[in-house]
């Protein structure tokens, strides 16, 4: 009788391992090893994040749904109110395409101040278009969530990035941005937000890092920075850590500026 040979499965292959809870550590790592390979091969030293709502469409949309509400009896005043948001799903897609041209004629042999979003729809979406409108590499870092099914078809597809962990999604904004443009949104955007303005205030992040916060009225009602300085919470210094407007125009000319005075000759992550 022939004797059966056994052989065993190598760690690095045992699926069961490798999704248990003993081999967390193992997938924390590959979250920051496999991109990090990725951005070396691709040549991108550096990032502009755009940040923003999922929920925003563009105008083209929004028109067809309020056309659409008006003639079927359906809630025109949410589909007017989805039109007004459009306006910044257009201010994120221009504004991509404009830095995308800009950075474009810096280096010839590096990728400097490449579009970054979130991956997905929404203002992420409209910031990829415009990159990709721009003939511009371009990141999304998605993650991944129950019930969430998009088609953000304008990230380049070899700097499309799948996260299960926020926190490794979150340090790969935070680690290659060079600045950050913040429009309108969420639970999330909000996260994002303060979590990188606490690691400046704190001087976690020691690189020069222009936020922009993008939608002046909507950012004041949303965030009171004024009464977090009467109430003694932060120092009235603190709120300089944002720039705030309505104009891509002035949007454009304070990020390329920033940029230009301290990032130009800085190439890679400073954290």
């Amino acid at each position: 009788m022939t004797e059966r040979r056994r052989y065993s499965v190598k760690a690095y292959n045992n699926e069961n391992f490798l999704n248990s809870s003993d081999a967390r550590a193992l997938r924390i790592l590959a979250e920051y090893l496999e991109p990090d390979s990725r951005f070396a091969r691709y040549r991108i030293d550096d990032t502009i994040v755009f940040m923003g709502s999922a929920r925003t469409i563009s105008r083209e949309q929004a028109e067809q749904e309020l056309t659409t509400a008006k003639r079927d009896g359906g809630d025109v005043p949410a589909a007017e109110m989805r039109l007004h948001m459009s306006q910044y799903y257009e201010a994120s897609r221009e504004l991509a395409r404009r830095v995308t041209d800009w950075s474009k004629q810096l280096d010839p042999e590096e990728r400097r101040f490449v579009v970054c979003t979130g991956g997905g729809p929404g203002i992420m979406e409209a910031a990829n278009r415009g990159a990709s409108e721009a003939r511009g590499m371009n990141v999304g870092l998605t993650i991944s969530m129950p019930k969430e099914e998009f088609d953000n078809r304008y990230v380049t597809r070899e700097l499309a990035f799948h996260f299960h962990y926020f926190f490794m999604r979150k340090f790969w904004f935070a680690y290659l941005a060079k600045a950050v443009i913040v429009f309108p949104g969420g639970f999330g955007t909000l996260d994002e937000l303060f979590e990188l303005l606490t690691l400046l205030q704190t001087g976690k992040i020691r690189k020069h890092l222009p936020i922009v916060l993008f939608g002046t009225r909507y950012w004041e009602e949303v965030i009171n920075f004024d009464a977090l300085v009467q109430h003694g919470n932060i120092d009235a210094v603190d709120v300089n850590l944002v720039y705030r407007t309505d104009s891509v125009d002035v949007a454009y000319d304070y990020i390329t500026k920033q940029l230009i005075e301290h990032s130009l000759k800085q190439p890679g992550a400073m954290l």
